[in-house]
């Protein structure tokens, strides 16, 4: 039975389905979950992510976790950790560039958090000749905390689903997935009869809002691992940088957008990444936080031009395609602004590459 069909049957049964946990179901089901049987990434694939986009992407964020272990004070262990690899090339990029100092490497115990089975085997194959072998654990909680963590974690909250509310006329309502007579997914609205904690912004009437617990569980269990174990944990996603109003679920089929509902598990579904929420949820767990930079920003502080410019100098023949990959990681009317980075750290003292006023 098909994942569409397994979860009508399920909300004709108990009733309709939060979009969090719908969104959930079609990316992690095991049977029929995207994640889980089919995720296809690059320009052959749903959709593309920075590191596919250029090397210089990974290699700058290699860079940075040089620099960041010798802000931490150079230690003979640390442990880097990357949350959702994708296909492995951003790591494979990070390590190249990280060559430049050897002692990182040897001092690198690599970290892989991947709970797809078809992900691991892409990140195995791409960095079985890396100068780090990976290992990989499951969750969070599963990254030992006796030696510092740098962590990155790029176009992971945008994975983890949302619960949307909408605000009527007659008060506040929860969207979620029902399911019609003829067997159809479809949304609908459930009023909300108490214990719904309102937004403190404006909300008018029609509007949707998306409260994320799983993003606030993320942003809790980083800052309790970077103050346990010493570090940094750097976040790279599209999303808000403030509290707002707005929806923001789409499917994701062949780099165009599709109805959610139409084909469970055959897409990718993502939500924006609440970074107001994350960062709230890390400090009240104890952890220190830099503001949101527009991913634009913060590559040109890491020196991406000049990186361009180095690429092209040894390869004169590729400068156009290399301009084009310059101006879609960092113009404001691609990725530049769109998406964005911040940082959670331990300890309190630290400056942040990339984040520095």
């Amino acid at each position: 039975m098909a994942l569409k069909d397994r979860l009508a049957r399920e909300i004709a049964l108990t009733g309709p389905m939060s979009v969090a946990d719908y969104v959930s179901r079609c990316l992690h089901d095991p049977q029929d979950g995207y994640y889980a049987t089919r995720p296809a990434l690059g320009e052959g694939g749903d959709f593309i992510t920075a590191p596919l986009i250029s090397q210089m992407f990974g290699e700058l964020i290699g860079l940075w976790a040089v620099e960041t272990w010798q802000r931490l004070g150079a230690p003979e262990r640390v442990r880097l950790v990357e949350v959702g690899p994708g296909d492995g090339t951003l790591m494979a990029d990070a390590l190249r560039a990280a060559r430049l100092v050897p002692d990182f490497l040897q001092a690198v115990d690599l970290i892989l958090i991947e709970p797809s089975a078809p992900l691991r085997a892409m990140q195995a194959k791409m960095l079985a000749d890396s100068d780090v072998h990976p290992r990989w654990v499951s969750a969070l909680d599963r990254v030992e905390t006796d030696a510092p963590v740098i962590l990155i974690a790029n176009e992971v909250l945008d994975c983890l689903p949302a619960r949307q509310f909408v605000k009527t006329e007659d008060g506040w309502a929860e969207r979620r997935v029902g399911v019609t007579e003829a067997g159809e997914l479809m949304f609908g609205l459930v009023t909300i009869s108490g214990g719904f904690k309102r937004p403190g912004f404006a909300v008018e009437p029609g509007q949707t809002i998306e409260i994320s617990d799983q993003q606030a569980a993320f942003g809790r269990d980083l800052a309790h691992l970077v103050s346990a174990a010493s570090g940094v944990a750097l976040l790279i996603d599209y999303g808000r940088a403030r509290p707002e109003a707005g929806d923001t679920l789409q499917g994701l089929y062949r780099h165009r957008k599709v109805d959610p509902l139409t084909s469970p598990g055959e897409a990718d579904l993502t939500q924006w990444a609440d970074f107001p929420t994350v960062l709230e949820a890390a400090v009240h767990a104890g952890a220190d936080v830099t503001g949101c930079r527009g991913q634009g920003d913060f590559l040109n502080r890491l020196g991406i031009e000049a990186r361009a410019e180095a690429l092209k100098s040894s390869r004169p023949d590729a400068s156009p395609v290399i301009d084009r990959q310059l101006n879609r990681l960092t113009a404001d009317d691609q990725m530049g602004t769109l998406f964005k980075a911040a940082a959670i750290f331990s300890p309190r003292s630290l400056i942040v590459s990339g984040f520095e006023d």
